[in-house]
């Protein structure tokens, strides 16, 4: 009897080991063209950095991935390994089918999620934003072509006053949508990507219209520490210190550059970024024009070449101190001061304390000029 018993016992247990936890998880059938034997695949972001989830080998034009269940409907990338190009949709416990040409995954469809729906709808309702940037973009090629440098120097600043308008206009359809849509989970992402243009008060007041079943998604966690680095750096605060190498491979503090001079300007850039080039030419223009009134600027690089660096630093004769650690997006500096888009820069006075941020074209001019007076 004890030996029945017993037998009876492991043989539950085996079987309660053997078997699937229970509850709703996520299928992804996909039906694509193209190639066979790729490999495709699944992955999330995680703390700025990409997490495998999944991946599976297409066979005569389908491939199946199945997991879960995800605690809440989440953004993840699917991609064909050694390719660039993902598509972003939205993963939940449910059956999706995912249909395109797997060389061009980026622009395959998503169908199955209701969430992949409301982001879709989120996305067809910008298009009239997107199309007049396109346009303004259009125009300035068109000016661009001519040569003439007075008609581009115009339209160059018409343009930005009015693609400043489109921006701003967007921004109020996102802070709207968000109100508006509390509970889905397609609200964090639209948080998360008007976020970069947002003071760390403006961010805090729209997480705290989300509903707490969506606030605690990683998207809005991540938010919410970036806002307590914000904070460190908001106007008013005194700069965080950081040490980076210079042109010369030598560490560099930023406070060997404080107190040097009235104004001290921590510019971050980048050789590969078209915006920061394009602002260059300003930033060059105050520093001759106030260098001897106390303005001085450190430039703060997000390269991963430093020979790209030493280039664009001599192309767009940039004559000031440089430094970086030549680690892009994980740039400790670019971390440390919160920076998620560049150009971005901050204005320090003579005892390191932020007085200005983000200032471009006739918005630096202007202030440095308030600051110092003429020359």
């Amino acid at each position: 009897m004890k030996n029945f018993l017993f037998l009876l016992i492991l043989s539950v247990l085996i079987s309660s080991c053997n078997t699937e936890p229970k509850g709703p998880h996520y299928v992804i059938t996909g039906k694509v063209t193209g190639p066979d034997t790729v490999t495709v695949l699944l992955q999330k972001r995680e703390a700025g950095k990409f997490v495998a989830l999944d991946s599976a080998v297409v066979k005569k034009g389908e491939f199946l991935l199945k997991g879960g269940p995800v605690q809440y409907p989440d953004r993840v990338y699917l991609s064909q390994k050694g390719k660039r190009g993902s598509l972003v949709f939205f993963l939940e416990n449910a059956n999706l089918t995912i249909t395109g040409n797997v060389d061009s995954l980026s622009k395959a469809k998503v169908s199955g999620s209701k969430t992949q729906d409301e982001y879709m709808a989120y996305q067809e309702s910008l298009k009239p934003f997107e199309t007049r940037m396109r346009q303004l973009r259009d125009e300035y090629e068109a000016v661009k072509k001519t040569g003439d440098k007075v008609k581009i120097a115009e339209f160059d600043k018409s343009s930005e006053e009015v693609s400043n308008k489109i921006e701003a206009e967007q921004n109020d359809f996102d802070k709207k949508y968000i109100k508006e849509h509390p509970a889905s989970y397609v609200t964090p992402s639209v948080l998360q990507g008007m976020s970069y243009g947002l003071e760390a008060a403006e961010i805090e007041s729209l997480i705290s219209t989300i509903d707490t079943s969506v606030a605690k998604v990683a998207m809005i966690k991540d938010l919410k520490a970036r806002v307590a680095i914000m904070k460190t750096v908001a106007i008013g605060q005194k700069a965080p210190e950081f040490t980076l190498n210079d042109v010369n491979d030598k560490p560099l503090a930023l406070s060997s550059k404080i107190g040097k001079s009235k104004l001290l300007l921590v510019d971050f850039w980048a050789a590969w970024c078209g915006p920061c080039r394009a602002e260059n030419p300003n930033v060059v223009k105050v520093y001759n024009e106030y260098k001897t009134k106390g303005f001085d600027v450190m430039g703060v690089s997000l390269d991963r070449k430093k020979e790209d660096w030493l280039k664009a630093i001599e192309k767009d004769q940039l004559t000031w101190t440089h430094v970086s650690d030549l680690k892009y997006w994980s740039s400790e500096a670019a971390r440390l001061y919160a920076v998620n888009s560049i150009p971005a820069n901050f204005l320090l006075d003579e005892s390191g304390t932020i007085i200005a941020k983000n200032l471009r074209g006739d918005a630096l001019a202007n202030k440095v000029k308030e600051l110092l007076g003429k020359k």
